[in-house]
């Protein structure tokens, strides 16, 4: 609802009138809000077809703009990492060191110890489940092999899924290095096999305990924010589309929904709550990856507001909001400067709001000043 008209007393002699400039701002998912402000824009605007009158305001202009803007629904989520996984140990022997919560373990890097020795990460896509010695092939072999080539002892050997002299000759350098028997031979234990590198999230064993089963739970590194999207807003979360992520401390940053997903969760019901009420509150999870981690800082579980894009328009005039005035009710128009320093009002219809432009239709043309109140 607009408010009223104020006002302003006039107190210099046989002054223009005023006009009066309310300066606007888009509640995001669509919803527009005036906000009437008083600045004394003292110009003689005789029609809204753009008669020219002298410009004694010295108000500051900026340009009109040709650029593409983006309407976003904001939506609630949490700030984290990608991913999670459990650290399995199924050796004999006991712990003799774990990692602390927190720390990020890249491959060849120790994952725990048992009775002295270091267990180090490989990465790929499945566990070791047999001995590898030469003469076997499979998939195995070839994770094996990728991660000595990795870890810069693949030099006379052949990445493939056959586990040769070269492979056992690779792997004998490994373990001399790693203080290990120099056998030739990757028994299952003797390494921990996950994606990526992993970020300690909790500890569940301690110093001395048997080096069988979970000792601790993992994420990855990549930092993303998680959100529970309304199934009914579904439409506009897809893979690979930017977003607007704003972080707590008033920063903002960008990102892009890395996955969505496909099995919706029914909202919260209670008693009292009328039969359906969880299907219509039901989300789905949607993951957005951000593209400069850093700006997260070391903020982990830290709640984080997604703006997804729900309409785009291309190649269209825009100017700020704060550029807008309200000459009457449900009207809205410009203040153009000439190069003269002359100034006319020229009417404009509103588009889509974005952030602190809004897009704009009328006779502007791209690069024409338009007035702006005094900061």
């Amino acid at each position: 609802m607009l408010d009223s008209d104020i006002e302003q007393p006039v107190r210099d002699e046989a002054p223009p009138p005023f006009l009066r400039r309310r300066r606007v701002r888009a509640l995001l998912g669509g919803t527009a809000v005036l906000a009437v402000g008083a600045v004394g824009a003292a110009l003689v605007l005789r029609d809204g077809n753009g008669t020219a009158a002298q410009n004694t305001s010295a108000l500051p202009t900026v340009s009109v703009v040709r650029t593409n803007v983006t309407n976003t629904t904001d939506v609630d989520g949490t700030l984290g990492y990608a991913d999670s996984y459990t650290v399995l140990a199924g050796g004999q022997g006991r712990v003799t060191w774990v990692p602390k919560a927190g720390d990020v373990i890249k491959r060849g890097e120790r994952a725990y110890g048992v009775d002295g020795h270091r267990v180090p990460l490989l990465y790929g896509r499945m566990p070791f489940w047999r001995d590898l010695e030469q003469g076997v092939k499979g998939y195995d072999v070839l994770e094996l092999e990728r991660n000595l080539d990795a870890l810069g002892y693949g030099d006379d050997m052949t990445v493939d899924r056959s586990f040769t002299y070269a492979t056992e000759q690779a792997l004998i350098d490994w373990q001399d290095d790693l203080g290990r028997t120099e056998t030739g031979v990757l028994k299952a234990d003797d390494v921990v096999v996950q994606p990526g590198a992993i970020r300690v999230t909790k500890l569940q064993v301690l110093l001395g305990g048997s080096a069988r089963g979970a000792l601790y739970t993992a994420s990855g590194t990549e930092r993303q924010v998680t959100v529970n999207l309304p199934v009914s807003q579904q439409v506009i979360a897809k893979k690979g589309a930017k977003a607007r992520v704003a972080l707590p401390g008033g920063k903002t940053t960008t990102g892009r929904i890395s996955s969505v997903g496909s099995v919706a969760t029914a909202g919260s019901t209670n008693a009292q709550s009328q039969t359906g009420q969880g299907t219509e509150t039901a989300t789905i999870p949607v993951y957005v990856t951000l593209d400069k981690p850093g700006s997260a800082g070391g903020l982990d579980g830290a709640p984080a507001t997604v703006g997804f894009a729900s309409d785009e328009h291309k190649n269209v005039l825009a100017v700020p909001i704060n550029a807008l005035l309200a000459p009457a009710e449900n009207t809205y128009a410009v203040a153009v400067v000439d190069s003269a320093g002359n100034v006319r009002q020229v009417p404009v219809k509103l588009g889509i709001f974005d952030g602190d432009i809004v897009e704009v239709t009328g006779n502007l043309t791209a690069g024409m000043k338009v007035q702006v109140p005094k900061s």
